[in-house]
């Protein structure tokens, strides 16, 4: 479901996926470098590995072992660097919680407490918890300055702000053979390739995310397709993880962005729920061919899980043949009348900026029969109380019928050499838009199809 440009046309090939690494561009930093932690000496001189203190002893303020880390627990929320809330500690048979209010020093290779009266407790997961070996440590995490998913070999922790927080990951290949060997050497801090904390977001844990404010900010910033490749490269729980931290009109972009195959895998492990929400917020052709793709049932589940109006009109989608113009049409328009000025049609284009419509206005009689299609540059370069009506006129838009076959569809489109193309029911009356990106993407699967090869016929 890649967009090509309307050159694209004449190749009818599609466009190849270029590996995640290769991505060149850059998001721009939601933290800038001098506000990394890891940018200052005092921070890098004092973390301490996770792997190199998991089996460590932890120990009372007499210095009375206590028992052995077993794993860390912080807190996550808006922190751009998680606080420790907590410790798990194997004290003979049994695993025990400890306040991370009670930690007093973090060596290398042991805790000290503060006090030599410990609470043990049994440890119960908050929704805004994770565990860093269980969760994270391993795990797959996305670089969101990076571009790239990478898989954490360690973890780094240091006092900050009064508290000790995960500042850094390690994700180097060096780091993970390290970790294999015992004694000193696998618990002395060798950070080859450390990411700051801030810079990353990490997807593993019962919540969904170990969220940072920063790492949300980021994500934000990417294009639809960065987001893509990075969503195509993760993992199952990790993938659906990222869905969840993005904004559902992001995460909706990013969807249409990815290849088929990748997002009908993605669908199945969300619920019939969150998939009815993302296919809705997407433009309603994209939703529609993923949708036929999908078995019966699962197709059935999603579309009762939607809003009722936004179920019909994709079923009334779904129903027509891929092979025709109203298979491959998106429903999104924006309509207007000749006695309406073109502020008013601006307003109205400006309301729905967040759909793919923003070639122009379909101007329609009051019967809703189709008249004209204004282009939005026309109306940028008209006054603002001017009458549509004043607009109109030659060359008037190309129009095919819902059940025109590909072959009319691409016809119209060498002669019109437009962005875009109206589709009109038996009354005239204009029921969709075909982009030349959607004829594209119906030519690409030509086993689908029956498109002869080399031609640009069927057969």
């Amino acid at each position: 479901m890649r967009s090509l440009s309307a050159d694209t046309i004449s190749t009818m090939k599609s466009p190849t996926k270029k590996p995640i690494a290769r991505v060149v561009n850059r998001v721009e930093r939601a933290v800038g470098r001098r506000d990394l932690v890891l940018a200052r000496k005092s921070i890098r001189d004092s973390v301490v590995s996770l792997a190199g203190l998991l089996g460590c002893p932890v120990r009372n303020e007499d210095g009375r072992e206590i028992g052995r880390l077993v794993d860390v627990v912080v807190r996550h929320g808006q922190d751009a660097y998680p606080p420790v809330s907590g410790l798990i500690v194997k004290v003979g048979l049994r695993k025990s919680f400890i306040d991370g209010a009670r930690i007093a020093k973090l060596g290398r290779n042991e805790i000290q407490l503060s006090s030599t009266t410990i609470n043990l407790t049994d440890y119960k997961r908050r929704s805004d918890e994770s565990l860093l070996d269980a969760d994270v440590l391993d795990h797959q995490i996305v670089d969101v300055n990076g571009l790239r998913v990478v898989r954490s070999s360690d973890l780094y922790l240091a006092p900050l702000d009064k508290e000790i927080r995960v500042v850094g990951v390690d994700i180097s290949f060096v780091t993970f053979l390290r970790r294999i060997f015992p004694g000193a050497l696998g618990r002395r801090a060798t950070p080859q390739h450390v990411l700051d904390w801030a810079t990353v977001a990490s997807l593993a844990d019962t919540s969904g995310v170990v969220k940072t404010s920063g790492s949300k900010t980021a994500l934000s910033q990417l294009r639809p397709a960065d987001l893509a490749d990075l969503i195509e490269d993760l993992a199952g729980r990790e993938q659906n993880a990222l869905i969840e931290m993005l904004d559902p009109e992001l995460a909706a972009d990013a969807l249409e962005e990815m290849e088929d195959e990748e997002l009908q895998g993605l669908l199945r492990g969300l619920s019939e729920g969150r998939a009815a929400e993302l296919l809705s917020r997407m433009e309603p052709d994209e939703s529609a061919e993923v949708l036929r793709d999908l078995d019966d049932e699962h197709r059935e589940d999603i579309l009762k899980a939607m809003d009722s109006k936004m179920a019909k009109q994709l079923r009334q989608l779904i129903a027509f043949d891929e092979t025709l113009a109203g298979g491959i049409m998106t429903s999104h328009m924006v309509f207007a009348q000749e006695n309406e000025t073109v502020n008013q049609a601006l307003v109205r284009l400006v309301e729905n900026r967040d759909r793919d419509v923003s070639d122009g206005v379909i101007m329609v009689d009051s019967k809703g029969k189709l008249m004209d299609h204004i282009a939005i540059i026309e109306l940028v370069a008209a006054k603002p109380t001017a009458l549509l009506s004043t607009l109109m006129g030659p060359p008037y838009p190309t129009a095919v019928n819902i059940d025109s076959p590909l072959e009319e569809v691409i016809e119209e489109f060498s002669n019109n050499r437009g962005a875009s193309i109206v589709v009109i029911d038996e009354k005239g009356k204009p029921v969709g838009r075909i982009l030349a990106d959607d004829l594209v993407d119906a030519l690409k699967p030509e086993e689908q199809h029956g498109l002869s090869k080399g031609t640009g016929a069927l057969s």
